[in-house]
């Protein structure tokens, strides 16, 4: 068994801050971040998982010098078997997720994939009648693109999670923490991650939308209708997380 180099993971979620957390810690010279912000390693299914060949991931860290490693891909808390290959990786790993309202998250994952034309459909028929292009996608119901509702489904995704590391290997952030007081939430990454005390980098917006006319507004109607679909998975979040989104 290969020993394992990464030792924490930004796992989670797509559309939720991952990128500017990605940003932050690659400032800090007693970590080693990825050479790709997005591996994804663990979710490539034409690996051989039987026989998992980490070679090309920890090729992904060529210097670590005894730093911490990390990546951050945000797929892999989605993904099915994603989070059961890490384990058999890295039973020890430590994961961090950051969340955001699963309201803007849709609306801001549905931009993105217009914005670079992998989605064609107004964001109303999307989380509604688009939904069913899912049971259509490999792995059945799921979709690397059109998953814009199943990815704010947190509390789901929390409770596999947890079936398979112990909480205190699990860090939840909110995005809205990160934005309003990055001194506070990267002190308590680094506690986290067992490191020390150090001057927090710069502030910065990263991953910010595409400006163009995407044709479709998030309306009151379009709100009022997710909140409705998250309603039961937010009430079940706020036993897990403390906090809810609604």
């Amino acid at each position: 068994m290969t020993t394992p180099r990464v030792t924490f993971l930004i796992a989670g979620v797509q559309k939720g801050g991952t990128t500017a957390l990605y940003d932050y810690l690659s400032d800090y010279p007693d970590i080693a971040l990825s050479t790709l912000k997005e591996v994804h390693f663990f979710d490539d299914e034409t690996r051989d998982w039987a026989r998992p060949d980490y070679g090309a991931y920890h090729a992904q860290f060529p210097d670590p010098k005894g730093r911490s490693c990390g990546e951050a891909t945000p797929i892999y808390v989605y993904w099915p078997n994603a989070l059961e290959r890490i384990r058999v990786y890295n039973p020890a790993m430590r994961l961090i997720l950051t969340l955001r309202d699963p309201v803007e998250r849709a609306w801001s994952h549905w931009r993105m994939e217009y914005g670079r034309g992998a989605e064609t459909e107004p964001f109303a028929w999307c989380i509604r009648e688009g939904r069913q292009r899912l049971f259509d996608a490999r792995p059945w119901g799921h979709h690397r693109e059109y998953s814009y509702v199943e990815r704010g489904f947190y509390a789901e995704q929390l409770d596999r999670l947890f079936a398979l590391f112990p909480r205190e290997q699990v860090m939840l952030l909110r995005a809205e923490d990160l934005r309003a007081d990055p001194d506070l939430v990267l002190s308590e990454v680094r506690d986290f991650l067992g490191l020390d005390e150090l001057a927090t980098p710069p502030s910065r917006e990263s991953h910010v939308g595409k400006e163009m006319d995407y044709g479709s507004y998030l309306t009151p109607a379009d709100v009022a209708h997710l909140r409705a679909l998250y309603a039961r998975d937010q009430a079940r979040l706020k036993a897990l997380a403390g906090f809810a989104y609604d």
